[in-house]
């Protein structure tokens, strides 16, 4: 399987905050084929181990789409308008990127594996991000990232925590709206990948243009 590095960026989280992000990003390593993982901070003493989730009834009916939610974090609008924007970058690039909303445990947990196409065993491409978006009770960093080993030389680890320590704070979430923190992150992912350089080591400043993100 390929391998992934699952980033976190909060490590003033309580207990049972990380104790939820660290079974929500375990569930997303197993649903890419994660063999190995590097915290970039180290999880703190756990009250109680939660349990993996399998949940293909979860998932949209209708195939090929980048942005799935199983908690409501965005509009209906707003969902359409960050999928054609996925859809577009792969074009372009070839780097995947897909999001996830959810409220653990509704969630489709390791069957976004198969509906996506990624991380299985033997297969070569391995240029994806994962972003699983999770309020974990309004206690936790809300961004959560899986990445495959093609992506880190274009955004290295610097890069992730920058960014979750950025939107992803429970601070941006209460004073922007999650809407807003989750559709800066992606918009900041996308235009660093689209970048002249195609790397990034700090998110980009916020109103990016349509043409930096993709759009004609």
């Amino acid at each position: 399987p390929e391998s992934a590095t699952m980033l976190h960026a909060n490590q003033n989280e309580s207990a049972d905050a990380t104790s939820r992000r660290s079974m929500l990003l375990s569930t997303a390593a197993g649903a890419v084929g994660a063999a190995t993982a590097l915290m970039v901070s180290p999880p703190q003493p756990a009250h109680a181990r939660l349990e993996a989730v399998n949940r293909p009834d979860l998932l949209p009916t209708e195939a090929g789409l980048n942005v799935i939610q199983t908690e409501k974090f965005l509009t209906s609008g707003q969902a359409k308008r960050l999928d054609g924007m996925l859809t577009n970058l792969e074009r372009d690039t070839g780097f995947r990127l897909r999001l996830l909303c959810q409220n653990y445990p509704n969630t489709p947990g390791l069957a976004i594996r198969d509906y996506w196409d990624l991380g299985k065993e033997g297969q070569k491409d391995d240029k994806y991000i994962v972003l699983v978006v999770d309020q974990f009770g309004g206690r936790g960093n809300v961004l959560n990232f899986n990445v495959g080993d093609g992506v880190k030389f274009a955004l290295p680890n610097v890069f992730w925590t920058r960014l979750s320590g950025k939107y992803g704070t429970t601070f941006y979430v209460r004073d922007n709206g999650i809407d807003l923190a989750i559709t800066n992150a992606v918009e900041a992912i996308v235009s660093c990948l689209r970048s002249e350089d195609g790397f990034c080591t700090s998110p980009p400043d916020e109103a990016q243009s349509l043409r930096g993100l993709g759009f004609k």
